[in-house]
């Protein structure tokens, strides 16, 4: 009876489990060139995001007319991700957060804390 127990609570842990493995398993690999275009307090800005993804990690660059900076403290888990844009705007640097989901193969929802002082929303997509 014990024995049976266990391997009953083993198979019920499994299979609460399962979904858990079957969502890692859908969210895509990120790594790759991504665009976004979006209205900020500044005007409109147009993004190219060069992502690398080695396991959690994220590096990579993030490129508009205001400079080309690398991409640091990323972090990706499961459909979250998270970086910070280090920019120099205007002689002063900005520190720009962000925090995004992976919504399909080809789409990133952020929102982007701008120095503290702005929230941004913005959608990425993969570049083909």
């Amino acid at each position: 009876m014990r024995m049976i127990h266990r391997r009953v609570s083993g198979l019920m842990v499994t299979l609460a489990l399962l979904p858990i493995a079957v969502l890692a398993a859908d969210v895509p690999n990120i790594s790759g060139t991504w665009n976004a275009s979006f209205d900020t307090q500044v005007g409109k800005q147009d993004y190219t995001y060069t992502f690398v993804v080695k396991g959690s990690q994220l590096t990579g660059r993030a490129k508009s007319a205001n400079g080309d900076t690398e991409i640091t403290e990323g972090k990706v888990d499961g459909a979250n991700v998270t970086f910070v844009e280090n920019l120099d705007y205007q002689g002063m640097p900005l520190r720009i957060v962000y925090t995004g989901t992976v919504t399909s193969q080809d789409s990133i929802d952020f929102t982007r804390d701008v120095g503290g002082q702005a929230m941004e929303k913005l959608t990425a997509k993969r570049t083909k």
